[in-house]
């Protein structure tokens, strides 16, 4: 990440991602990582953790409901939802539209992410409250080796890119214990990085699923310019069953609103270009 001119810049794979910056507005280090606020000319605020875009105010909705609603309309009645990570609180808000969900579990390991979401991007934190949230600040490893067999339909693991403490959450021994607390059938969703910079990376996410006994992946994309390369994809992981199709006629007719997710765009994120379904297929 640089700083110059009043440009925030972030590099990786020898591109750059750059947003115009009117003011730095919220700078700290928190006991696990840097966090900083911006104002930005054309994309709202910016947020970033040790120099890397978490989200803007601008297209911050495109990941947290890909995130969420592809993998809770493909269950057929997502209950209990258990998501690591997101401490900014969006993909929290996005579960809980679902009347169906009973709770919403977050196991976030810096409490300050949460604070300076709620203070700079209330609009993503206004179901912080809602009865059906816990809001749980811990070590999400010791947590998912600790909690119940079978006790979850949905993990979504919300996490940063994996660097530093979040290595651990993207490997096999990590992924086993998300397949144990899964009940039959339930799915695990985790952001799998850019299919155009980060293509070894999601082959060997895939393969550690496989490794801890997933046997039904799909991989999903969606378009989100502020991440590197403009191009996000997520990953669903499957316990004992295959995906099959989505209950579209509950997306079609849905109680709530949505900017980026519909049934079309459901259907259409699961096609793949044809180097990325070879890649996959390996």
């Amino acid at each position: 990440m640089s700083l110059d001119h009043n440009w925030f810049t972030e590099i990786a794979n020898g591109y750059g991602m750059s947003l115009q910056v009117r003011e730095k507005i919220h700078d700290e280090q928190s006991p696990c990582q840097h966090i900083e606020v911006f104002d930005t000319e054309t994309f709202g605020r910016l947020l970033t953790l040790d120099g890397m875009t978490m989200l803007t105010s601008r297209d911050h909705f495109i990941h947290h409901e890909m995130m969420t609603h592809p993998a809770l309309f493909t269950h057929s009645a997502p209950r209990q939802v258990v998501i690591v990570g997101g401490g900014d609180c969006g993909t929290l808000k996005e579960a809980l539209k679902h009347k169906v969900v009973k709770q919403v579990v977050q196991v976030e390991l810096d409490e300050r992410v949460t604070r300076v979401a709620e203070r700079y991007f209330p609009e993503l934190c206004e179901s912080n409250g809602d009865p059906r949230a816990v809001l749980l600040f811990e070590d999400a490893i010791k947590w998912m080796q600790e909690a119940q067999a079978g006790s979850a339909d949905i993990i979504i693991l919300d996490t940063t890119e994996p660097v530093g403490q979040a290595t651990r959450l993207f490997g096999a021994p990590f992924y086993g214990d998300c397949l144990r607390v899964l009940r039959q059938g339930g799915i695990m969703v985790t952001q799998s990085g850019s299919p155009l910079f980060n293509l070894d990376f999601l082959k060997g996410m895939r393969k550690e699923m496989n490794a801890a006994g997933f046997e039904s992946l799909m991989t999903i994309q969606f378009s989100l310019c502020t991440y590197p390369s403009g191009w996000w994809s997520a990953t669903l992981a499957r316990k004992n069953q295959n995906f099959g199709d989505f209950r579209e006629q509950n997306v079609r007719r849905k109680s709530f609103d949505t900017r980026y997710y519909n049934a079309d765009i459901h259907r259409a994120s699961q096609v793949l270009p044809t180097f990325l379904q070879e890649a996959l297929a390996e």
